[in-house]
Parts: structure tokens; C-alpha cells; sequence
């Protein structure tokens, strides 16, 4: 039998005290007989009991209270329609218990559901980060002949189309990793970044390389305490983002602001858009607005949940709203202090559309 505690024995001390006051003062006996079920409630709701241990209680409790108020009837000093407190305060207490008893089964599942959430994603994080350096060791030696028959002479145009294959492998390889140490404490190293500047150093970079009208507008000026390295990734991978699904001519369009709490950092793309019915699950891993969706163009859905897991180790938020005319990735982070300054539009030169 399991031992009692200190509130259960208190508990019992009381209801004995109120028992012999409703024994010493029977014309004030309501009053240490609620007392007892009032009491009695409360402690069921700090202990829930098992069934037998609660059925033994309230059958002392009903035995006790119930044969002193039949006590008193018999000398005339209580009505016999006292005595039907004794089941209503039974009923009342034991819906109580039925409502405790679905409270902490319902706790129950949803701390088993938890505990069963957390053990997979651990799990899965695991898998991520053991499978990544698993893989590195292979594609590093194969890359390493590959490289070796392509110098020899040897080779013809099937030795860079393998080597592509690897290059692309590496980079699924290496987003896994920062995947797998999304969640740690030490995943960010948090320094102070001169934002405008930071943007037009990404956004130069980009359009170098891809053939979009790229468009640098407006920025907003000041500091921002962020991992400068992981804000670069989750940029590019947006930018790469906007380049895979537009066009040759099309626009993407870089832009930040001030918003309450931090600042919004914009790219913009005139793409065909993205489903109303992918919406949801684009930031998740693997997903991919369109699963039909070539290898050239749709990759394997890594990117934009390495977005989503920088933006939450900042404590921020990525979305997304998306029409016909193209969609508008939306990085929401804190901790930015803006300058005096208003927010400018940047020179023209480097403003202007811009052919790469």
C-alpha cells in the first residue's frame, strides 16, 4: 500500500477534528461537515488517487458524516432532511473525480505523444548528422579520381557530368549537417552586422552569376545581431530559391525593412507562383512546392526549411505569400537596431535593373 503524505495525513487529522465538533456541537454541525466534503474535494484535486484508495475514502467519509447526522435526528436536534446532504455532497464529489481522472488521463497522452515526438525528432537528427559524415568520405575520394582522370586527359565529357553529380551530392550533404545542428546551443555565432551593407554585399554576389533583372530596393539601415555566416546561407538559399523557379529576364528583387519587434528582409520574384496547396508544407524537410518537379529545377526540398530552422534559431520566422505574378519570401528577425537615419533607396548604378 503506498505511504500516505504529509497533506493526506493532515487531510485525515482535520476530517477527524470536524468529525468530533460535529459530534460536541450538533446544532452547528453543517459546518464541519462541509468542511470535511470541501476539503475532501480539495485534496482529490492535489492527489488523485487510485480507484480503490478513492471508493475506501469516500466510504468513510459518507459512513461517518452519515451515521453522526442520523445520531442527531434521533435526539431531535436535526431534521431527517439533513441527511440528504450526504449523497448530493457523494454525487458532487464524484463528478469532480471523474472530471480529474479525464484531465490526467488527457495529460497523460499528450505528455506520451511528446515524449514520443521528441525521442523521433532526436532520432532523425541523429540519422541526419551520422548519414552527412558518412557520406563526405566517398564523395571526397571519388571526386579526388575523378578529378585525377579528367587532368590525365583520359577522360571524355561523362567524367564532368559525374563530377556535377558529386558537387550536387556535397551540397545535399552539407545542408543535412546544418540541418542536424539547427537545434543546437552553439549553433549560431551571434555578432553585430551593419545590415545595408550586408544586403548589397549578397545581393552583388547573386547577380554576378544568374541571368534575372535583379533589383535592389529599398533597405533598412542599422545593426542586427545575427550569425552573419548562417544569414548569408538562409539568403542565398532564397535567392537561389527565386532564381531556380523564374526566367531569364524575370525580375527578383531584394529588399529589407523595419517592422515592430526586428526587421523584414524581402526577396521577390515574377515566377509563376507557388500552389495554394503547397503553401503549408514548403518549409518542411524534403518538401517541394511541386513533387512532380524536375531534378534541375525542384532539387530535393532542402533549402527552404534550412531557411526556416536559421530563422527560428534567431528567434525569428520565414514566410511566404505567393499569386500569379510570383511569390515574396519574408524573413522576419530581431534584435536590429535601426540608425537615425530613414531607410534610403540605394544608388542607381547599383539600384537599377540589372542584366547578368
Amino acid at each position: 500500500m503506498p505511504r500516505l503524505s504529509r497533506l493526506e495525513i493532515g487531510w485525515g487529522l482535520f476530517a477527524v477534528a470536524n468529525l468530533v465538533g460535529m459530534y460536541l456541537w450538533q446544532s452547528w454541525e453543517t459546518v464541519p461537515f462541509h468542511f470535511i466534503w470541501v476539503s475532501l474535494t480539495l485534496l482529490y484535486g492535489f492527489r488523485v488517487w487510485r480507484v480503490n484508495r478513492m471508493l475506501g475514502v469516500l466510504a468513510a467519509v459518507v459512513v461517518s458524516t452519515g451515521t453522526l447526522i442520523v445520531w442527531d435526528i434521533s435526539r431531535g436536534t436535526q431534521e431527517w432532511g439533513e441527511l440528504t446532504e450526504v449523497p448530493l455532497m457523494s454525487a458532487m464529489f464524484l463528478a469532480m473525480v471523474w472530471h480529474a481522472r479525464r484531465r490526467q488521463s488527457a495529460l497523460r497522452e499528450v505528455e506520451e505523444l511528446a515524449d514520443a515526438r521528441a525521442t523521433l525528432l532526436a532520432s532523425q537528427e541523429q540519422f541526419l548528422h551520422d548519414a552527412s559524415h558518412e557520406l563526405r568520405t566517398p564523395v571526397t575520394i571519388a571526386r579526388g579520381h575523378l578529378e585525377v582522370l579528367r587532368r590525365s586527359g583520359s577522360s571524355n565529357g561523362e567524367v564532368d557530368v559525374a563530377l556535377d553529380e558529386l558537387g550536387r551530392i556535397e551540397r545535399i550533404v552539407e545542408r543535412l549537417l546544418l540541418l542536424a545542428k539547427a537545434d543546437r546551443p552553439d549553433f549560431l555565432a551571434v555578432t553585430e552586422i551593419e545590415l545595408e551593407a550586408f544586403l548589397e554585399d549578397v545581393f552583388m554576389r547573386f547577380a554576378e552569376v544568374a541571368p534575372r533583372r535583379w533589383r535592389l530596393s529599398e533597405l533598412a539601415a542599422g545593426t542586427l545581431r545575427a550569425d552573419a555566416e548562417q544569414l548569408r546561407i538562409a539568403l542565398d538559399a532564397l535567392l537561389e530559391n527565386a532564381v531556380k523557379h523564374t526566367e531569364p529576364g524575370e525580375v527578383v528583387e531584394l529588399r529589407s525593412r523595419v517592422v515592430e519587434g526586428g526587421v523584414a528582409i524581402e526577396v521577390t520574384d515574377e515566377g509563376g507562383g507557388i500552389p495554394r496547396e503547397a503553401l503549408g508544407r514548403i518549409f518542411e524537410r524534403f518538401g517541394r512546392a511541386d513533387s512532380a518537379r524536375n531534378r534541375s529545377v525542384g532539387g530535393v526540398g532542402l533549402g527552404l526549411s534550412i531557411v526556416a530552422a536559421i530563422a527560428r534559431a534567431h528567434g525569428g520566422r520565414c514566410s511566404v505569400s505567393s499569386g500569379a505574378g510570383g511569390s515574396t519570401f519574408t524573413l522576419k528577425l530581431p534584435s536590429f537596431r535601426a540608425s537615425a537615419e530613414s531607410p534610403r533607396y540605394p544608388e542607381p548604378s547599383r539600384r537599377g535593373v540589372r542584366v547578368a
